[in-house]
């Protein structure tokens, strides 16, 4: 067809265009990845993952290739723990890399990652740093929060009610002045030594079935009110159950990652959606 080749996918059902660019040809404008993730004219996805080689992005990187990751709102973010596991799913089925250890760039610096035999993907997070407390309001109601870096913000929530009856149509509020480049809202419930369920409503997206680094900041939270810093847990998410396990300085995610669909965009489409 002569059009722009894409890729969709998902981890834990948050989903992701994936375009292939190693040369860094694409003119990646925001309205343009707003119009991809666009689920009534466009592909639909939360997000958009532009593979590009390290090199021609102007990263310094031990890996070869960079995660550019945008928003669903064409807005760019820091780093996001689902995606890369996708983006390392495709380098391996594409050819760029083998089944095993490599390090994918991203803006919040490199990521390790293990791409097992099942396809699952395991991903060396960096540290997640406990920064605070602050507060959101859902729905007029106030929820205090951890707040958590994971190479990009979060604020953690703890209920004691059931996090399913959240209503997360809408952007919950936060401390603008303690988020000034807005924050990823977790809210978890306790199910036991070693299980949490969350639902998080993510900054430029909206409510998501799965957030990778939002996992990470919810464990490392529960542990930190639990009066510790190191420890493993099973998240249960709306898109399915990731594993992850925070330590002094360092912290993985382990979780599928699914490629389900690739063709090519229509040029006079892409052309159009420049903005």
């Amino acid at each position: 067809m002569g059009g722009i080749e894409f890729l969709k996918g998902h981890g834990t059902q948050n989903d992701f265009v994936l375009l292939p660019d190693a040369a860094g040809r694409l003119d990646l404008t925001p309205a343009r990845v707003a119009a991809l993730c666009d689920r009534q004219r466009g592909l639909g996805a939360d997000g958009v993952l532009r593979v590009v080689r390290s090199g021609v992005a102007g990263l310094e990187s031990r890996g070869e290739w960079f995660m550019d990751y945008r928003n669903a709102d064409g807005s760019i973010a820091e780093m996001c723990g689902n995606g890369v596991r996708v983006f390392a799913r495709y380098l391996v089925e594409a050819g760029l890399a083998g089944v095993g250890g490599f390090v994918v760039g991203t803006r919040a610096g490199d990521r390790p990652v293990e791409v097992h035999p099942d396809r699952s993907v395991t991903v060396h997070m960096g540290p997640a740093a406990i920064t605070g407390t602050s507060v959101t309001v859902v729905a007029g109601r106030p929820f205090s929060g951890v707040a958590v870096d994971v190479g990009n913000p979060h604020l953690v929530s703890v209920l004691d009610d059931d996090v399913a009856g959240l209503n997360l149509e809408h952007q919950p509020d936060f401390d603008h002045d303690f988020f000034p480049a807005g924050v990823n809202l977790e809210f978890i419930n306790r199910l036991g030594e070693g299980a949490l369920r969350m639902r998080v409503h993510e900054r430029g997206v909206g409510e998501t079935r799965a957030c990778g680094t939002g996992t990470v900041a919810a464990v490392a939270a529960a542990l930190h009110l639990a009066g510790t810093d190191t420890g493993s847990s099973a998240v249960d998410v709306p898109g399915g159950r990731v594993q992850v396990t925070v330590a002094r300085g360092a912290s993985t995610l382990t979780g599928p990652a699914q490629l389900v669909a690739r063709g090519e965009l229509d040029e006079d489409w892409w052309a159009a959606a420049g903005g």
